[in-house]
């Protein structure tokens, strides 16, 4: 329990109240989305600080192993969404990322779209492409067909999303369901 006091307080000094609660909810989170609590705590302080910061103040602040916190920065940088930078008269790698939550959201979905969207689709059309796929029952081809133009359907509509300058897509989000009239 104190240990647990102890990591609150040093986040808390380091973020205030609100930022714990805002950095301890995005490692929930994170786990939902498929990466370590850590992994977004840390993504989460560095936003939210707004500045580079080096992996041992990252690893004091969060109270978490330095291997974890080094481990978490690949696994961000994979991601795109950390970059190393240097900072004169200081070897170590600080590490920083992206401050316009918009331009987050763009990469997490180009990222996920070529993880997961992406393999999928191509698998889906070698899977229709293949030659049991005329042996198939009917009903399994169609369903497998419906399967693989929603897929291509959502990869070309993220494809284009993805381009939109940020500006472009806010104003198209504030239309919400306001698009269904212009679709009448």
């Amino acid at each position: 329990m104190a240990e647990t006091v102890a990591a609150e307080d040093a986040l808390t000094d380091a973020v205030g109240a609100a930022g714990t609660r805002f950095v301890l909810h995005w490692g929930e989170m994170g786990t939902r989305w498929g990466v370590s609590r850590t992994v977004a705590q840390i993504h989460a302080l560095l936003y939210l600080l707004g500045r580079p910061m080096h992996a041992e103040e990252i690893s004091e602040i969060l109270q978490v192993a330095r291997s974890n916190v080094s481990n978490s920065l690949r696994e961000l940088q994979n991601w795109g969404l950390v970059h190393v930078v240097h900072l004169a008269g200081d070897r170590r790698d600080h590490f920083t990322t992206e401050q316009d939550p918009w331009e987050l959201m763009r990469i997490v979905a180009r990222e996920r779209k070529e993880r997961e969207l992406d393999p999928t689709l191509e698998f889906m059309r070698g899977c229709v492409a293949s030659r049991e796929f005329a042996r198939e029952d009917p009903r399994t081809q169609k369903r497998l067909r419906d399967m693989l133009a929603l897929l291509e359907a959502g990869s070309a509509w993220s494809g284009e999303m993805l381009k939109l300058e940020i500006g472009v897509l806010k104003k198209l989000l504030k239309l919400g369901a306001r698009v269904q009239a212009l679709l009448r």
